[in-house]
């Protein structure tokens, strides 16, 4: 259920609980001095607002197809008004409009974690003026690509950039998860949302505020602040039974005894509303230790269908390897290394694949002017066709696009980790680009404990030819059949789609984004990632370990018992208390305060999931041995 009433710091200075308690104070006090009619006044005041603003409540939650416990605790005071149980009723409201506030305020505390990394969000940045000396302190919405910016000591980097002084020293943890402090050099990468050190320096901004790392992981915590935890779903299954069973009981027991003051007392203590907000509290603190794990969760729905997960499916370039691929030799065909070099670099400019980024910095490295290019368009998951200014024809890619134009030609082949960039001018081949992108450490480790936890089928689903695919596959221990090469962003969606649900998906690049949507759980690679691919992702790890899957997972495995738990202590305390109110002997103003304590113990066993992410696979994951296991595959 979601909170009903506006949140406040402290729960019982809620405007509505602080009327709810004066009136159960009042009311107290006309019991004991025998005061009959104001107590009943003060009764029928009390708990006919509470009652209107719950049946409001009710009828939103009714109308948007959910069923929740709420209906108990308005047939509970109803019933206590007719029997004249007075102070019983007076307590009920108390517990329904201070368990509300309740939930507000354990659900803000276990998103902390989550509003921190928004709140870090720096609002200004210093830019220093053209005339090299002055320092202008701007809204960092007025940053531009190009904007030099001093960052003082302690400062976060608001945008990101490229280093411009002679060191800098970063704490890259809130974003990345590296826990040391990382060295810069002139002219390496800036990230948004990391941390000076003590020293100042300048930073050229690459970025604008908007399309910066860090506010692409601000958006994905704000969508996951903002979101219902989709648990109560499952706590709503259990709201039927439930209900009739309390009804059930309920009726019998006035039935047997004659008494319909007995119908009001089982009632009281069958109200586990808010004993149910559990649910929804672990769900929070779940997504909370994700969050300190650098995991982004946008809702707990994700945690819930992760649990539950049998099949994955992971891309290979960035997400089980590093992403960071390096020209490691020139192979010539048709031309000389310079040349194509010169030519792949002059087409990959237009590239927003993995593997454009190194080329053109070899070049640059070498000192070659690239090439001017008139027109150039990248082909999804085959590479970038080009025509320079003097008009001749490039592709830059993978085999496969090259033979389209060029003559019959041998692939190149390939060791571990390697991958071939084609390169041809004018339908010849000119030559070939090899890059080395190792496998991410604990790769291997965290497939492996995904398949003692569980996962019972996994697949490699890459853009990549066969030879490269095969290659990462051995080094992982997955078979042949386990591997899917050469695969169009559509091809990887019907591979998913044939697997056993619930699917994982793991991907990073802007080509897996309808994989990672088409997916039961898509989770991104989001550190270096395209910004389509988390936007499509239900979870994204804002760190280069991949062991952080491994973290998530466990830690939406404990979660959901952790709910669960919580649900089956409410419901079992409840059916015996009206057991006990059934026979007699539980009054219900007793009932009332008993079914008090319960809800607050509930909520305090759903709070453990806050602290899930202080014991996770990935302290060791590193440490296992390369042993490669070898996985099922069904279908």
């Amino acid at each position: 259920m979601e909170p009903k009433f506006p949140s406040i710091r402290h729960p019982f200075l809620h405007p509505i609980v602080l009327f709810v308690a004066t009136g159960l104070g009042l009311g107290i006090l006309f019991f004991f001095t025998d005061l009959d009619l104001q107590l009943a006044i003060t009764a029928y005041l009390v708990i006919g607002i509470t009652l209107l603003i719950s049946l409001v409540d009710m009828f939103k939650t009714l109308k948007a197809g959910q069923w929740g416990l709420d209906v108990l605790a308005v047939v509970a005071m109803i019933a206590t008004l007719v029997v004249g149980e007075y102070l019983a009723g007076m307590i009920i409201a108390l517990m329904l409009t201070g368990g509300e506030a309740l939930e507000d305020m354990a659900a803000k505390k276990a998103s902390r974690e989550l509003d921190s990394l928004i709140n870090r969000r720096p609002r200004f940045a210093y830019r220093l003026e053209a005339d090299g000396t002055t320092m202008a302190r701007v809204p960092i919405s007025e940053v531009e690509v190009g904007d030099v910016l001093v960052i003082r000591g302690s400062e976060v980097i608001p945008v990101d950039g490229e280093l411009l002084s002679t060191r800098a020293s970063l704490d890259e943890s809130s974003v990345t998860g590296e826990a040391i402090p990382v060295t810069k050099y002139p002219g390496d990468a800036i990230i948004s949302g990391t941390v000076n050190g003590s020293e100042t320096f300048q930073m050229r901004a690459t970025t604008t505020a908007a399309e910066s790392q860090y506010a692409k992981i601000v958006q994905l915590v704000e969508e996951a602040v903002q979101s219902r935890a989709p648990m109560v779903r499952l706590a709503d299954r259990y709201a039927v039974p439930f209900t009739i069973v309390a009804l059930l009981v309920a009726g019998v027991a006035w039935w047997y005894s004659s008494d319909p003051v007995r119908f009001a007392e089982v009632l009281v203590v069958a109200t586990p509303c808010p004993l149910l907000i559990g649910a929804p509290v672990a769900f929070m603190g779940g997504m909370s230790s994700a969050a300190s794990a650098n995991v982004i969760v946008k809702d707990g729905g994700t945690l819930e269908r992760l649990a539950r997960v049998k099949t994955a499916a992971f891309d290979k370039t960035g997400t089980l390897t590093q992403g960071r691929p390096t020209v490691a030799r020139i192979e010539t065909v048709g031309g000389t290394e310079t040349e194509t070099l010169q030519l792949a670099a002059s087409a990959e400019q237009y590239s927003v694949h993995v593997f454009a980024e190194p080329i053109i910095q070899q070049a640059r490295q070498q000192g070659l002017d690239l090439i001017a290019i008139d027109h150039a368009q990248e082909v999804a998951t085959n590479g970038v066709e080009a025509t320079t200014t003097t008009g001749k024809q490039l592709r830059v890619g993978k085999s496969a696009f090259i033979a389209e134009v060029t003559p019959t030609f041998e692939e190149l082949k390939l060791a571990a980790g390697e991958t071939a960039v084609y390169v041809s001018c004018n339908d010849q081949l000119v030559g070939v680009i090899v890059l080395a992108d190792p496998l991410r450490e604990a790769a291997t480790a965290t497939i492996d404990w995904l398949t003692d936890h569980g996962v019972q089928q996994m697949v490699m689903v890459t853009g990549d030819m066969e030879s490269t695919a095969e290659a990462i596959a051995q080094e992982i221990g997955f078979r042949a059949e386990q591997v899917h090469a050469s695969m169009t962003p559509t091809d990887k969606v019907d591979v998913v789609k044939a697997m056993n649900s619930p699917t994982l998906m793991v991907g990073d690049g802007i080509n897996d984004a309808p994989i990672l949507a088409a997916a039961d759980i898509g989770i991104a690679m989001g550190a270096r990632g395209s910004t389509a691919a988390s936007e499509s992702a239900d979870a994204v790890i804002t760190s280069e370990h991949f062991a952080r899957l491994a973290d998530v997972t466990l830690i939406a495995k404990r979660t959901v018992s952790i709910a669960l738990q919580s649900i089956w202590f409410g419901m079992a305390v409840s059916i015996g208390l009206m057991t006990v109110a059934a026979f007699g002997y539980l009054p219900a103003t007793y009932g009332a305060l008993m079914q008090e304590i319960v809800d607050i113990v509930a909520i305090v066993i759903a709070l453990r999931a806050l602290r899930l992410h202080r014991h996770l696979p990935s302290r060791h994951l590193g440490e296992r041995s390369g042993q490669h296991r070898s996985l099922s595959v069904k279908g």
